[in-house]
């Protein structure tokens, strides 16, 4: 059949346009990356917070066939990395295959044709032999339910919809939430506020951001010597893998690197001067299960004598403030939500429906479960990137993306035999490799670390257990080895 498979990318960010590239390079021509907005970029082009930026080093935060001689730092700043998503899609040829402005909501599998039908939120129908849904997990932002913000008489917004037009110099300032984007904006707006009152809802431990600038002749030696900027890779992907990594997912690692780390982290938490508000800062719980922070200037900005940090939780809102379970009622004329991102929502706002018309949502009751993160038992020729279970603790997202692009590209060309009607992984496939999954993480701090996190989720089964849906219990090369080679065996082939 000319022109098989056609391919739908629900998803422009480094997920999206990294399949895209790969199929174009490939010899996929049928090909449209749908995109909600109007420029890709994904989550670098929606979170433009004061001091947002990457908090893995630029070096291996980016795509290993296209290498950048000229960053402008170890940890690179949003402007930077967003500008180098774009650079990669024109260079790419991608941008020919977006459709900007196109919001997908729905997609059917029709088993007779072999096909998805997708819905766009303008009411147009696309169908594609393969779907991809490159939606990532932190891309619909979390806004609690506070009774009686809706009355709150100053301005609200999320951090990942900035209101640049709104000036806080002079403000009464509340950030709800203290996790890894208030650490980077709370130094950034500490000193123009009049009042910051941060409310923490739990400590978090943050280590030194150990950032630099690059001086040119880093940049002229990387252009010039391709090898020396290979090597600084490989150097940082061996100390998360090697290091980092095991003080995660092993328990005997746990003993004997998380000592260090700590110590590592006290030492930036001694830079607060006042000791009670330091009391206030020290986590009561297993360093590791939850996202360890980075930042040379946070704490700093903590101990500003206009800053407050408020332990108590938000109960409600007043139209001039906030209260908390303590009772207290704390002025604000700016509410910022720090609050995170609704990470189940893997295809959001897309409704999935496979064979049997089963809803996604229905196969994901127990909570969200994927063959290696990308495949879902009844949902044929359809694939996650960056779905449940392949979050790193330690190291790059983008290594694990890569690994992903790889095994979805096999699996176009097994769709490109005119005679295949469908791939759809096998039930068993799937429970056996969650089980095993499950059984790894209980063994993590992520799981025994003591905390509450965005990485277990509640109502994970009939025994109330909480899962986790998030993390992957292992190396990135283990993920890489899982997923170097698509078994046709793991897979149901339904022949036309």
């Amino acid at each position: 059949m000319p022109g098989r498979p056609s391919i739908a990318i629900v998803g422009s960010g480094f997920s999206g346009l990294g399949l895209a590239i790969r199929l174009i390079g490939a010899g996929f021509t049928d090909l449209t990356v749908f995109e909600r907005a109007g420029d890709v970029g994904g989550v670098w082009r929606e979170n433009t917070y004061p001091g947002a930026a990457c908090d893995a080093p630029s070096h291996l935060y980016s795509y290993s066939f296209e290498p950048k001689p000229d960053w402008s730092r170890r940890f690179a700043p949003q402007p930077e990395i967003l500008d180098y998503l774009r650079h990669c899609a024109r260079k790419y040829g991608v941008l020919e295959h977006v459709r900007f402005g196109c919001e997908i909501t729905g997609a059917d599998f029709d088993p007779e044709t072999g096909q998805w039908n997708l819905r766009t939120a303008g009411g147009e129908v696309h169908r594609a032999d393969l779907l991809v849904a490159a939606c990532g997990q932190l891309s619909v932002p979390s806004v609690p339910d506070i009774p009686g913000l809706g009355d709150f008489a100053g301005t609200v917004f999320h951090s990942a919809r900035w209101d640049h037009g709104h000036d806080l110099t002079g403000r009464t300032v509340a950030v709800v939430g203290n996790g890894a984007s208030a650490v980077q904006f709370v130094p950034r707006i500490a000193p123009r506020a009049a009042k910051l009152t941060v409310f923490q809802r739990e400590p978090q431990w943050v280590g030194w951001k150990w950032d630099r600038r690059y001086p040119r002749l880093r940049t002229a030696l990387n252009r010039r010597i391709p090898l020396l900027q290979r090597l600084s890779r490989l150097a940082v992907f061996v100390w998360f893998e090697a290091l980092l990594n095991p003080m995660l997912i092993a328990p005997r690692g746990r003993q004997v690197l998380s000592a260090h780390v700590r110590a590592l982290c006290r030492t930036t938490l001694w830079s607060v001067k006042d000791r009670r508000l330091r009391a206030r800062l020290v986590p009561g719980y297993e360093l590791g299960c939850k996202r360890v922070l980075v930042s040379s200037d946070y704490y700093r900005a903590l101990d500003l004598p206009q800053v407050d940090v408020v332990t108590s939780a938000v109960v409600r809102a007043t139209p001039d403030g906030l209260v908390t379970a303590d009772g207290r009622e704390h002025p604000a004329d700016t509410v910022i939500m720090a609050t995170g991102f609704r990470t189940r929502d893997f295809v959001a706002p897309m409704r999935v429906r496979g064979l049997t018309e089963r809803d996604l949502d229905e196969a994901w009751r127990d909570g969200p479960r994927a063959y290696l993160g990308m495949a879902v038992a009844g949902f044929p020729n359809f694939f996650l990137m960056y779905g449940p279970n392949t979050n790193v603790g330690s190291g790059s997202v983008v290594h694990m993306l890569e690994s992903q692009i790889s095994y979805i590209v096999q699996a176009a060309r097994a769709l490109r035999d005119p005679g295949v009607l469908y791939m759809d992984v096998r039930e068993g496939v799937l429970a056996g490799f969650d089980a095993a999954l499950q059984h790894r993480l209980d063994g993590t701090v992520w799981n025994a670390g003591g905390c509450d996190s965005w990485y277990l989720h509640s109502g994970g089964g009939s025994d109330g257990r909480r899962r986790n849906a998030s993390n992957w219990p292992g190396s990135m090369l283990g993920y890489r080895r899982r997923t170097r080679t698509l078994d046709p065996s793991d897979y149901r082939i339904v022949m036309r």
